[in-house]
């Protein structure tokens, strides 16, 4: 069973991200802000994080890049969950280290894919 990290700010999709990562086996923590998600990171140290891009006192960008600068959560896989499917936004969520970028709408086919992929065998 993996720890996943959930960061977004809309609270049912929160809460369908927490329903799906729970009904895939695993253990689901859950954060309502960047700021909030970066120190849930740091308390339990996950092994993938869903992430939004847009979110208030923090963004999903500013999250990311303080990821990749702590020695101990810079291999964590994180994925963009966003809207926005602007090519700009998404080469440069790759460029900072993102793991994977995908738009709402999202599927739970496409999740599970995100699983598979990137949670340790």
């Amino acid at each position: 069973m993996a720890r996943i990290l959930v960061i977004e700010d809309e609270a049912n999709i929160r809460s369908n991200l927490l329903r799906f990562v729970r009904l895939e086996g695993h253990d689901a923590l859950e954060a309502s802000d960047g700021d909030t998600g970066l120190q849930a990171a740091k308390d339990h140290l996950p092994d993938l994080i869903f992430c939004d891009v847009m979110m208030p006192r923090m963004s999903g960008m500013e999250v990311l890049a303080a990821l990749r600068n702590d020695p101990s959560l810079k291999q964590v896989p994180l994925v963009f969950l966003s809207a926005s499917a602007e090519s700009e936004r998404l080469e440069e969520a790759l460029r900072l280290g993102a793991s994977a970028y995908v738009t709402k709408p999202f599927n739970f086919a496409q999740l599970q894919a995100v699983l598979k992929q990137y949670l340790p065998k």
